[in-house]
């Protein structure tokens, strides 16, 4: 018996002229948050909440060198494959940081498919 073949679904989620140039924007596909943005190097998306304590990245989420810092701990993802670059450093109390990085377990960002068709973005969502 031959099992059937996992087509790949894309998402419509939001009109393309609606993201602008260095913005970004959170929406939910089902019950997956998602981060969008356009920034010099195309589209992206990513799992929306920051893999420590959950923030919206979306929210104070700074885009710089090809990586997101989270604007609440500053862990910091590396936006091409989500591999942690930093782990809640919070640079104004070390050792604060320290404990708090340890409530949770290191774990890469969530990094998706996207493209432009017809006008919208769609996202192809990682399993």
């Amino acid at each position: 018996m031959d099992l059937p073949i996992k087509e790949d679904i894309w998402h419509r989620i939001m009109k393309s002229d609606k993201l602008k140039s260095g913005k970004k924007k959170m929406k939910t596909i089902g019950l997956r948050s998602i981060m969008v943005l356009r920034d010099n190097e195309g589209l992206r998306a990513t799992d929306a909440l920051c893999r420590h304590m959950a923030w919206p990245l979306a929210y104070g989420g700074k885009v710089e060198d090809g990586c997101i810092t989270c604007p609440l701990h500053k862990t910091k993802y590396d936006l091409e494959n989500g591999q942690v670059k930093e782990w809640s450093p919070f640079p104004l109390f070390p050792l604060y940081g320290k404990i708090v990085g340890k409530m949770r377990k290191q774990s890469p960002l969530g990094i998706h498919k996207v493209r432009e068709l017809d006008g919208w973005i769609e996202v192809l969502l990682n399993d």
